[in-house]
């Protein structure tokens, strides 16, 4: 696994298809579109609400899980992979679907779920108005959905329908069939476009090929600066400790300031809030050699109940500089999570084509994450590839330096849009 910082996100589905299916598409250009706009959510159910984000981030916990056992750093985006996996949600049937909503722990109905990803998706779009990113421009979370697919093959009008209303993707329309590597190359660089660059390369060569029908992306790119930023003069050199019990030189930053805290059995707790106090990041640091320990029983109930006891207090805090990318394929984590089927020949995404004619061959993600004194850029990228087939007179001190865990978070509706470890900043 490669490491660097993190500054946008993005996930992005390929569909490979074997059969011929049976709808035409509404074609306008290169463009399969829908006649329906993207649907305005005036007010989003608050039960709906709450059981998509609690959903969201036991996928979130769960998917952490299945991944910690790689090398080194680690960082990405559950938010955009669920995102991308709901649209590709929206076309399974039968047991292809229970598995998905299983291992996604989608609760809701399929009409609810997808209403509610997209009031969700509105009330994230509209963060942060007045506020700053690290480059004192302004605050940046953008969250946007595209589709391609093979010219002339058939898709279902009420699948593209579904897109159009709740994720305002339309379908952009490539030749996979006789052109599968230029086909590649277009995605990529939309990819990189809307993550400022970061995320280049996301589909590698070979992962698109003759037999692909169908690619669903999503990408986000977030840029904040702190509530409270570090001074850069403050910033010293300082050792990091790392599970072997070794130690690298790192520049920390320092600062007093109040920020949500919360310590209990094994673990402190820091939140340090993004301009506009609409996000944060929220940094959990096991005791000094427990960190496999703690990171083994962390789980999505655990995870809330350290939010929760969250309160004020003044903090002398000491955090690393880092900055690094991760990336790896999902098919083996989703698998054993408990969507296996979809991966198989007998995947039913029949409410995509018509036909049972779609299989998902590979996910892939890419990451990357930088902070600093002025805030954090975070970005990432998916691809699913798919085949036919009270304040104290003194501050408490946190020292982060040794492994820890980060999580950056809408704090009004809790939803987890990052989650990442850190083991040794200085990779």
């Amino acid at each position: 696994m490669k490491t660097k910082l993190l500054s946008v996100l993005g996930l992005c589905i390929i569909l490979l298809a074997v059969l011929p299916a049976c709808q035409p598409p509404v074609a306008s250009g290169d463009v399969a579109t829908s006649d329906k706009p993207r649907e305005t959510v005036a007010a989003v159910n608050q039960a709906d609400l709450s059981a998509l984000v609690d959903g969201n981030n036991k996928f979130a916990v769960g998917l952490y899980q299945m991944l910690k056992n790689g090398e080194g750093n680690l960082f990405y985006s559950p938010y955009s992979i669920s995102m991308a996996l709901a649209m590709t949600y929206a076309g399974a049937k039968g047991t292809t679907a229970q598995q998905m909503g299983d291992t996604l722990h989608f609760t809701l109905p399929q009409d609810s779920l997808h209403t509610t990803f997209n009031g969700l998706d509105q009330l994230l779009a509209s963060r942060g108005q007045g506020a700053k990113d690290k480059e004192g421009k302004s605050f940046k979370l953008n969250i946007v959905n595209a589709i391609w697919g093979q010219k002339g093959y058939q898709f279902l009008s009420q699948y593209l329908d579904l897109l159009a209303q709740n994720y305002g993707a339309g379908m952009r329309l490539l030749d996979f069939r006789n052109a599968p590597d230029a086909s590649r190359l277009t995605i990529n660089k939309w990819v990189a476009d809307q993550t400022k660059d970061k995320i280049q390369d996301l589909i590698p060569p070979g992962a698109i090929d003759q037999l692909t029908r169908l690619v669903l992306t999503n990408a986000i790119y977030f840029n904040a600066a702190w509530d409270s930023p570090f001074e850069k003069g403050a910033t010293q050199d300082g050792k990091f400790y790392l599970n072997d019990g070794s130690s690298v030189t790192v520049p920390m930053m320092s600062q007093t300031e109040s920020l949500g805290y919360a310590a209990g059995n094994g673990y402190k707790a820091v939140e340090l809030p993004y301009d506009g106090r609409e996000l944060s990041m929220v940094i959990i640091l096991p005791d000094s050699g427990t960190f496999s320990q703690f990171e083994n029983a962390l789980t999505a109930d655990k995870y809330g109940s350290i939010v929760q006891g969250l309160t004020a207090k003044q903090i002398a805090l000491s955090l690393p500089r880092f900055k690094f990318d991760s990336s790896f394929s999902l098919n083996k984590a989703l698998s054993t999570m408990g969507m296996p089927l979809a991966f198989t020949d007998q995947a039913d995404f029949s409410g995509m084509t018509g036909n049972r004619d779609l299989s998902i061959s590979d996910v892939i993600h890419k990451a990357f994450v930088a902070v600093d004194e002025s805030g954090t850029e975070a970005a990432a990228a998916t691809a699913v590839i798919m085949r036919v087939t009270s304040m104290p007179l003194s501050p408490t001190e946190v020292k982060v330096d040794h492994p820890f865990i980060f999580i950056i978070r809408d704090i009004k509706t809790g939803t987890v849009l990052f989650i990442g470890r850190v083991l040794n900043p200085a990779s």
